[in-house]
């Protein structure tokens, strides 16, 4: 599960040096990762750039075991057909 939240109120209080940039498919979307550990924290989504995802597991106080959880098909979601 990763909510939807408007990009004005992402706020990175800590450890912003240790992410690092991933554009994938249309390069769009933002993804951050961990540079040390790999984990994808959030991420700037390529249908409305105005809105972010969160990994939810990246919260504090946060215990995604408690939640409903959804299945996502990445694979169907690709819009770059072989050259």
């Amino acid at each position: 599960m990763t909510p939807l939240f408007p990009a004005s109120q992402l706020k990175i209080l800590s450890g912003e040096d240790a992410l690092t940039l991933y554009r994938f498919n249309t390069k769009v979307a933002k993804h951050y990762f961990c540079k040390h550990c790999g984990i994808y924290p959030f991420h700037q989504t390529r249908k409305d750039p105005q809105q972010w995802r969160v990994n939810i597991g990246c919260l504090e106080g946060v215990d995604p075991y408690t939640l409903e959880a959804g299945v996502a098909d990445g694979a169907s979601l690709s819009v770059l057909e072989d050259a």
